[in-house]
């Protein structure tokens, strides 16, 4: 199976999520004071800022340092879906990290998940990751 490649702030939402996945995974730096760079396939899993700046708004929605991860062209060429976290509060702007990156990346929006997921999130996901791989290798 493929690659999780992640982003979790200091909530650690995301990390918690991506542990209970019990997959292979790498964890985009906080810092960006060294350069990152994956060297196969993977599905980024990336949380959602707050709010993202309100209804319609986009900027902001995606980290930082995801956005610096992306901007590396082996990086970028090298993502192959994405799934989003988020909170439902934020209304239309929930998960809406993944549809940013699905858009400029080309890839797949595959799955988003309420904070740091149910069982039920990690079940679908960890389902949905061996199909789509299974699939992706064909």
């Amino acid at each position: 199976m493929g690659l999780i490649v992640y982003y979790s702030s200091r909530s650690e939402n995301t990390h918690r999520f991506v542990a209970k996945l019990g997959l292979r995974a790498a964890r985009i730096p906080s810092s960006g004071a060294e350069a990152f760079h994956i060297r196969e396939p993977f599905v980024l899993v990336v949380p959602t800022y707050s709010g993202a700046g309100g209804p319609g708004i986009v900027k902001g929605a995606v980290p930082k340092q995801v956005i610096r991860f992306l901007n590396d062209a082996e990086n970028r060429g090298r993502i192959r879906g994405v799934i989003a976290a988020g909170n439902s509060n934020f209304g239309e702007t929930y998960g809406l990290a993944g549809d940013v990156i699905s858009q400029k990346c080309q890839v797949p929006y595959l799955y988003r998940f309420e904070l740091i997921g149910t069982e039920e999130d990690v079940a679908n996901v960890k389902r949905g990751m061996e199909r789509f791989w299974t699939r992706e290798q064909l």
